[in-house]
């Protein structure tokens, strides 16, 4: 405190000398000098001082503040401009970004007006800096290029590898990965040949989770494994050993290799300073290393070490991991089967996901809940599909970007060459949007193709059900039918019949004295009767005779259709029917499609073949059905033959049933068609 207080003192006084030399000085245009090198130390001072976290920030503004109005009375140069730049960062670092903007707007307009190529990059690199943090990225990216057009042309190397790198991130983050890839390449020799072993682990570290997001595991390994190297090289930062060790360890947790995964967890845990001097990290690593138990079934200390996680973190206010350590939690009430509190853990997140714009953890939480609420699992899946769609379009868009910057970075270093660049992005412009109309007009036309085919899918169903519907119908009439026959025939046979046959029998017993023609007469009658009840008999037996076992089955179907058609074609048919078929439990929707291909083909027969004979056979062997439809007309040539809607059909109708078909022809010799269907 003492040492604070002195530095305090001193810098007070600094200030006080300052101002008094320059109370001095004629302030107009004309009398502007160099600053004087007392009072570039006092600036440096400054500034340095700025970024001392001791003093508060109103202190450490009003610094910044006196920094300005020295070099704004002093004469511009490239010294003054460096001062004046590292002022405009500092500003936007303690949040004065209205001071930033303005003061980093006069650096780049005097640095392009003096030609400072460093001041010039290093203005870019503020700029990019600050819409980087900004999450705009699109403009983070164009500046991050022109500071490096800037620092590559001047030969200024470790700035130029910095703002490369910067430019590989923000390409990462909208998934340019063989970009980003080549941006790093072309950073690391840069870095190698300053030894800068600390933007050298940044640039691996970087590599390694390119290769994670596309999945390339054991190359992602190798990076980080290269990324340690470097790391141990770094004396000023274990942390970032560490990272790494986290950052294999989520790797092998990603590959499902659990148990390596928590070996390295536990190296990083076993230091025990983590929790004090990094406790964020602690929070990281304790969680990896909780879900990788889980993973394992190994739960008993897992609910502790999520919580645990998710407190630091919540504490920290570290949001992008409160939303991972709930995810985690939901995945652990999953598996104990507390669907109540995975689902609240679940949509915590997927709003807290939503809320820091984390689509990767959107996303993931979108598929929990569409598990976890299978009522509500189409919604869930419909905004997963529609996020993903317009984070892809997000994606594509913000890529189309990147690379119309860096195309136009050269037109704004080159103006000369401004007319034959703007040709050649009409010329792209021109050669897109035909390509885009090419594309829309193609997809249209799939479109349409497409709802025409369900259209036709759509109608194929419905007749298929109103087919079903008619043939039961038809049975149904048909089984009344024979009802009320069988009813007619008993009531013949049991009432009337036998009411006459108590009539007769009663005459026949009737004491008659008359004369010879009255008994002739009476036994006539008799007779007659007796006559008459046979009569009635057989009608009854007419009646009822194979009706009592008749049903509408697809056998009596297929022999009527058979029947009907033969007489309008003209030809001899013969059916036959494997007895080990049974029909009423046979699927009504095969019964369907086999009729419906009977009938295209006899039609087809009728309407092209003109045979004479033809023979349709139904056989059951080893699960399936075989249905051969032969017929000895004309034939045709399957090569040279256009394949017509009605095969098509049959085809179709086939392959729903999950089917096998296939037609055999040649001229004057006949087709014939053969259909395998598993039942």
């Amino acid at each position: 405190m003492k040492f604070n207080l002195l530095y305090r003192i001193l810098l007070i006084l600094l200030v006080s000398i300052s101002f008094m030399v320059y109370s001095c000085d004629d302030h107009t245009e004309k009398s502007k000098a160099s600053i004087p090198n007392s009072i570039k130390d006092s600036v440096a001072v400054w500034i340095k001082a700025s970024k001392d976290a001791s003093y508060t920030k109103e202190e450490r503004l009003r610094l910044l503040q006196k920094s300005y109005g020295v070099i704004q009375r002093s004469k511009i140069d490239s010294s003054a401009l460096k001062s004046l730049s590292s002022l405009a960062f500092q500003n936007y670092i303690l949040g004065d970004t209205l001071w930033f903007k303005n003061i980093n707007n006069e650096v780049l307009r005097l640095a392009e007006k003096s030609e400072d190529l460093y001041i010039i990059g290093d203005a870019h690199w503020n700029y990019a800096s600050y819409f980087n943090d900004k999450e705009v990225y699109d403009s983070a990216y164009f500046h991050f290029n022109l500071a490096h057009t800037y620092f590559d042309k001047g030969g200024y190397l470790y700035e130029s590898a910095k703002v490369q790198y910067g430019m590989a991130f923000v390409k990462s983050r909208f998934k340019d990965y063989s970009g980003s890839e080549v941006l790093i390449f072309n950073a690391i020799p840069k870095f190698e040949k300053l030894k800068d072993y600390k933007s050298l682990y940044s640039c691996y570290d970087l590599l390694g989770q390119l290769q994670n997001d596309i999945y390339e595991y054991d190359k992602a390994l190798e990076y980080y494994n290269e990324s340690i190297t470097y790391a141990n090289k770094v004396n000023d930062n274990p942390f970032l050993f560490e990272g790494s060790l986290n950052n294999i360890g989520y790797t092998y947790l990603k590959k499902g290799e659990f148990a390596e995964a928590i070996g390295y967890f536990d190296q990083i845990l076993n230091n025990k300073d983590l929790k004090s001097k990094n406790v964020n990290h602690y929070a990281r690593v304790l969680s990896n290393k909780a879900y990788c138990l889980l993973r394992m079934r190994d739960t008993a200390h897992v609910a502790d070490y999520l919580y645990e996680g998710l407190h630091i973190r919540d504490s920290l206010n570290n949001k992008a991991g409160v939303v991972a350590s709930e995810i985690y939690l939901a995945e652990y009430y999953i598996y104990k089967q507390d669907s109540i509190q995975a689902i609240h853990l679940a949509k915590e997140a997927n709003e807290g996901a939503h809320e820091i714009k984390n689509s990767a953890d959107y996303l993931e939480t979108l598929l929990l809940l569409a598990k976890l609420e299978p009522n509500n699992s189409r919604d869930y899946f419909k905004r997963h599909i529609h996020y993903s769609d317009s984070l892809q379009k997000v994606e594509r868009k913000i890529q189309n970007k990147f690379a119309r910057i860096a195309y136009e970075t050269d037109g704004y270093i080159e103006k000369a060459k401004r007319l034959s660049q703007q040709r050649i992005w009409i010329s792209v412009v021109g050669i897109s949007a035909f390509s885009i109309l090419g594309l829309l007009f193609f997809l249209r036309n799939q479109r349409s193709k497409h709802e025409k085919l369900q259209l036709e899918y759509e109608q194929q169903k419905a007749n298929e059900q109103i087919y079903l519907i008619t043939l039961k119908q038809q049975e149904r009439l048909e089984k009344e039918r024979i009802e009320e026959r069988n009813r007619i025939a008993e009531e013949l046979h049991d009432g009337i019949l036998g009411k006459l046959f108590g009539t007769r029998v009663g005459l026949g017993f009737l004491p008659l004295n008359e004369d010879q023609f009255t008994r002739e007469k009476h036994s006539l009658y008799l007779e007659e009767l007796q006559n008459i009840e046979k009569e009635i008999r057989e009608v009854s037996h007419k009646l009822s005779d194979n009706f009592e076992d008749f049903e509408i089955s697809f056998p009596n179907t297929l022999k009527e259709f058979m029947e009907t058609n033969s007489e309008i074609g003209n030809f001899k048919y013969e059916l036959r029917l494997d007895e080990e078929i049974s029909w009423d439990n046979l699927d009504d929707t095969i019964k369907v499609n086999l009729f419906r291909i009977t009938q295209e083909s006899i039609q087809n027969i009728i309407k092209y073949a003109s045979a004479n004979t033809v023979c349709v056979s139904f056989l059951l062997n080893n699960g399936k059905i075989t249905l051969e439809i032969k017929d000895d007309g004309q034939g045709f040539n399957l090569k040279q033959k256009k394949k017509g809607i009605g095969l098509k059909n049959m085809k179709s109708r086939v392959k729903k049933l999950k089917g096998v078909f296939s037609i055999h022809s040649l001229p004057n010799e006949g087709t014939t068609i053969s259909i395998q269907i598993p039942i």
